[in-house]
């Protein structure tokens, strides 16, 4: 069904032409001469008329264009597609409306070249009700005019009409060409990212393949894109591979792909070797948004640099994506100084702009100067969007700002922003952190839309901090029938119970783990030395330096055992022995990583660690143990937050 109405039709009434009137003359012969004088008096006037339209047009001056226009008798083809381009020019739908009805008024309405520029207009102005309307009354559609329409529906999140129409188009016998594929696979990405939309776009690449359209390199990258969006890295490696030339979008493409679907390494990889083996193909603001992304991620801070160093040479630090990302990366590896010098120095900011630096704030466990960034922004003058209130709530949550978040979640509306299920999220973490669960639970109760995963998994994780079995099994209810193939909800369930001693539940719900065929995120960790990245998993056997980090763990753990360090062996789901459980903790992704960096980094260097999921009790203890008895200062940032060791205490107050 369409989500349009008819457009209202007093806004495109055709208007008749007035009848001109001519004088009988004495004889034919006057007469002839009389029309004669009369047709080349006409045409020059009408291509003056013509020529002083365009050029108005193009000098910018719309309003006296359109005031000349009634008394030209014969527009051309030209003046109307300058007068249109001018409306979209000037973002004046109004006038759009009238160059259109003077359109219609003169016979241009079957027109198709002015049809196609009057629905990329309207498409300009979101006016899809009149786009539709144009393309409904056209009798004979060019490829041009199907493809316009479906650029338009594609572009303002209509994604299943415009597959429709595209179905409409395959039936009329119109082939598709090169320049339809890439909005029509576009149309594949509605906000709701569903499944059957994805597989719609995979028989679309069918057709594309079919018809021999995958050399074209627009068609193939904006393939990559999609398949980026819904998460398939292996589809869209799989069509970068196969390019047959490539250019900076097509190598941006496949480097964003890595980046937001949890590859930045890879990301990296492809980064530099673009670099190096394609000289011609210059990164653009685009790619270099996702490559500092990238950096992020791995808390990367050298190679961060590096790309901040390019950004200056290259000019784009006027770019503001690419400004916001550079605050985003510095705050995300440590620096959260340089981040709010980066944003300090700004000479305009968005409301990206002040997200990052208040979840800069945030992600730091400095929830105060979080909140103050968030009331300079409103004295700035800049409206909070729904990402500003889940950057600010979150900050709140880190160090246990109850009534302050409060306030802040009650303060939405007066934004006219209405809580979403990551809001109500926030709120549930910030009461269940703070041993609030019942008041947690009570939120979720009261929820005015649908608790989805976020909100669920949000008290699930409450209910692990303080080991709250029946209010963990209810969530889990919940969120079994909603993410059913989410091994970390199973994982999270099975630590409760173990924390409990509950080994019979432990093992029912690891045999239900089987049972489905799931199995736990491995946990990564990241570490940088000298510029280099280096990757650690709990079982790595690959690592040429695997042998010699145990050992000096091994040695570490005895060495801090006699200053009072004692293994938190809860955290291992396994019913094992006390020394059988501490060679498994030995084995934790960041402790690898935190070995390889005391062994390798330079003396008094700082450490810096990313980890993919939450830092555990164990880890946690050993590297405040490490920060004061090596005397180095440690930063490891997990899924949720940063830690900042120094001298045997962490920044977030064991509050995590």
């Amino acid at each position: 069904m369409w989500a349009f109405q008819t457009p209202v039709p007093s806004l495109l009434q055709p208007h008749f032409p007035h009848k001109h009137s001519f004088k009988t003359c004495a004889s034919s012969n006057q007469l002839s001469i009389t029309n004669s004088l009369e047709t080349k008096s006409k045409s020059i006037s009408n291509n003056s008329g013509n020529h002083l339209i365009q050029s108005l047009c193009r000098k910018g001056n719309l309003e006296k264009a359109l005031q000349i226009l009634p008394n030209e008798s014969n527009p051309t083809q030209l003046t109307y597609e300058l007068l249109i381009h001018s409306c979209i020019s000037q973002n004046s739908y109004e006038h759009g409306l009238i160059v259109h009805n003077h359109l219609i008024n003169n016979g241009f309405d079957q027109d198709c070249y002015l049809a196609t520029k009057l629905i990329n207009m309207y498409s300009e102005f979101d006016s899809m009700d009149n786009a539709r309307y144009v393309f409904d009354k056209l009798l004979k559609r060019t490829i041009f005019v199907w493809n316009a329409f479906i650029r338009a529906l594609a572009l303002s999140g209509y994604g299943e009409e415009a597959l429709e129409i595209y179905t409409q188009m395959n039936h009329s016998g119109i082939p598709s060409d090169r320049f339809t594929y890439p909005y029509i696979l576009k149309a594949c990405l509605s906000p709701l990212n569903s499944n059957s939309l994805l597989r719609q776009g995979k028989e679309i690449h069918g057709h594309i393949l079919r018809h021999g359209f995958e050399s074209y390199i627009h068609v193939s990258t904006t393939l990559v894109d999609m398949y980026a969006k819904y998460g398939c890295v292996s589809n869209a490696l799989n069509v970068f591979d196969f390019m047959v030339e490539r250019n900076v979008v097509s190598w941006s493409a496949m480097i964003a792909c890595y980046a937001k679907n949890g590859r930045p390494f890879e990301a990296l990889k492809l980064f530099q070797e673009m670099m190096a083996g394609y000289p011609d193909d210059v990164p653009n603001s685009v790619t270099m948004v996702s490559v500092i992304q990238a950096c992020a991620s791995l808390t990367a801070l050298g190679q961060g640099k590096l790309m901040h160093s390019f950004v200056l040479r290259r000019g784009l630090d006027s770019i503001l994506p690419v400004i916001n990302s550079l605050v985003t990366m510095y705050a995300k590896c440590g620096c959260l100084e340089i981040g709010r010098r980066v944003f300090d120095r700004m000479d305009k900011r968005d409301v990206v702009s002040w997200n990052s630096m208040i979840s800069a704030y945030g992600i730091h466990g400095f929830g105060e100067e979080a909140i103050g960034v968030f009331n300079d922004m409103i004295d700035s003058g800049v409206s909070p969007n729904k990402i500003t209130f889940v950057s600010v709530l979150g900050a709140c949550c880190h160090v246990g700002l109850v009534d302050e978040g409060k306030k802040l979640f009650h303060s939405m509306r007066q934004y006219k922003i209405f809580p979403s299920a990551e809001h109500y999220a926030c709120m549930v973490d910030l009461l269940g952190r703070a041993g609030r669960l019942e008041e947690a639970a009570k939120v979720v109760e009261g929820m005015r839309i649908e608790p989805g995963p976020t909100v669920w998994g949000s008290l699930l994780g409450a209910c692990r901090i303080h080991c709250n079995t029946e209010l963990a099994e209810t969530a889990c209810h919940r969120l079994f029938e909603l993410e059913p193939m989410n091994a970390g909800n199973y994982v999270l369930l099975a630590g409760i119970y173990a924390e409990a001693m509950m080994w019979e539940e432990v093992n029912r719900v690891r045999k239900l783990l089987e049972a489905r065929g799931l199995e736990k995120l491995p946990g990564c960790s990241w570490i940088e030395v000298k510029k280099k990245m280096y990757s650690f998993t709990s079982v790595d056997e690959f690592n040429p330096q695997i042998e010699q980090l145990h050992a000096f763990l091994a040695q570490l753990s005895m060495e801090m055992k006699e200053t009072g360090y004692v293994p938190d062996t809860k955290v291992v789901l396994y019913e094992l022995e006390e020394f059988e459980k501490e060679q498994i903790l030995l084995g934790h992704s960041e402790k690898l990583a935190l070995a390889f960096g005391l062994i390798n980094c330079s003396k008094g260097e700082t450490i810096r660690i990313s980890k993919n999921l939450r830092l555990c009790e164990d880890c946690h203890s050993v590297t405040k143990f490490v920060s004061k008895f090596a005397n180095r200062e440690i930063l490891v940032r997990d899924v949720n937050r940063f830690h900042h060791f120094r001298d045997g205490v962490c920044s977030c107050g064991d509050y995590w």
